[in-house]
């Protein structure tokens, strides 16, 4: 009878290792997933920082091109503005409740790491909005999310006529 009950054990590990993968979820539990064809459907953990979350999540799928898009709720959020005469960012740190009503993005990589590419809209309490480029927004509700992955490499080189970030398509 025990060695029944071993089989009967081992036999439902490994089923379970088996239906795992359909609703994964990684190990820092800041985010789950389920991955439909090239695309993944990204649910962040409330009150994960987002940009983290995400690089955590590309970083550990391999994704070296695509795209992000992506709505939720968040308690604090630091933009960037780039000023294009100094080619230095600027940042404001917000911190209240807001609705993300529109977040965009592209991935690539630079210097062989993970490079995230977002933007920002969101609405405020008296349906005002803020949007620029997103340095860091906290979670505070839902934060749902859609990856891409083009499944090659895109990489980024720094022009300093520009002092930014450009695709490379050269190398």
């Amino acid at each position: 009878m025990e060695n029944v009950m071993e089989k009967l054990w081992l036999i439902m590990l490994f089923a379970g290792l088996l239906i795992a993968p359909a609703n994964a979820q990684n190990e820092k539990n800041m985010y789950s997933y389920k991955k439909i064809g090239n695309r993944y459907i990204v649910s962040i953990d409330n009150h994960a920082e987002i940009v983290n979350a995400l690089n955590a999540f590309c970083k550990e799928k391999k994704i070296r091109s695509g795209s992000i898009s992506g709505i939720g709720a968040i308690g604090e959020l630091t933009l960037r503005f780039f000023n294009p005469q100094t080619k230095a960012y600027e940042d404001k740190t917000f911190r209240e409740q807001m609705e993300i009503s529109n977040l965009t993005g592209n991935i690539s990589t630079m210097d062989e790491k993970t490079y995230l590419h977002l933007h920002i809209t969101v609405g405020r309490n008296d349906y005002s909005a803020l949007a620029g480029h997103l340095l860091a927004a906290t979670l505070n509700g839902a934060g749902e999310f859609v990856v891409e992955n083009y499944g090659e490499q895109v990489k980024r080189v720094y022009n300093p006529d520009l002092g930014l970030n450009i695709y490379d398509f050269e190398k």
